[in-house]
């Protein structure tokens, strides 16, 4: 997986996004995702690609026993211990596909914007459902496949400047897109919707819900948050393996 967040530049104007700074309350997709959780309490959490750790902290206030986030970089880990630690909460630098996923370890699995970068995503399904215990929980947030399977993701633009729709291509080809993101490049890995949701059966789970984000009403009205009702740009998903 290609990491930027290391790079100093790019961190400083990561830092500034609103669901940096104010973490999930900013997040658009979060009134949503939440209502995938299950209860909590007692439980034992793993977050693929933790970022700042807002959901390890939200996991740790809603009675989770123990926390484990690992993200790639050390400048989001520093800042997740900075901001989000919290009795019962651990942080590791770790890339994801690194880990070592002990058997049936966790009650619950999380990823929050991050399989998008993962090439290999049946691998990390697998990985996942064996470090589960049974009657285990997966819940995650990729980007959807119209958007990592636009031309850039970038609106084509009137003469304007506002945009007058989005365009997607070579959507059955799936693999490395490149774009760019707080300027700078970024590479991606584009998944179908046929890819993310069968790739889950095939690894064994049992899919419990699926939704496309949408912005809650309330932040619509924020610059450039109407747009967002044009296309999906988040695909919200909730997993479970067998007890």
């Amino acid at each position: 997986m290609n990491n930027i967040y290391d790079d100093q530049n790019f961190f400083d104007a990561y830092g500034q996004m609103p669901r940096s700074r104010e973490g999930l309350s900013a997040a658009g997709e979060w009134q949503q995702f939440r209502r995938f959780f299950p209860d909590l309490s007692r439980k034992k959490i793993l977050d693929l690609g933790c970022g700042y750790g807002w959901h390890c902290k939200y996991a740790q206030e809603k009675g989770a026993a123990s926390v484990l986030g690992i993200d790639a970089s050390r400048r989001m880990i520093g800042e997740a211990k900075r901001q989000n630690a919290g009795p019962g909460i651990r942080y590791e630098v770790c890339d994801l596909e690194a880990y070592e996923y002990p058997p049936e370890e966790y009650d619950l699995v999380i990823s929050n914007l991050v399989l998008h970068y993962i090439r290999d995503l049946d691998g990390i399904y697998r990985k996942v459902y064996e470090t589960l215990k049974p009657g285990g929980t997966f819940l995650f947030n990729i980007e959807h496949p119209v958007f990592t399977g636009s031309v850039k993701q970038e609106w084509v633009l009137d003469e304007n400047g506002k945009p007058k729709h989005w365009p997607v291509d070579q959507y059955f080809y799936p693999g490395e897109r490149v774009t760019d993101f707080l300027g700078q490049e970024v590479k991606k890995q584009h998944h179908t919707l046929t890819q993310i949701v069968m790739g889950l059966i095939g690894a064994g789970f049992a899919i419990e819900a699926l939704e496309e984000a949408m912005p809650p009403e309330k932040m619509r009205s924020l610059p450039g948050m109407a747009d967002e009702m044009r296309r999906p740009m988040m695909l919200l998903l909730k997993a479970g393996k067998a007890s």
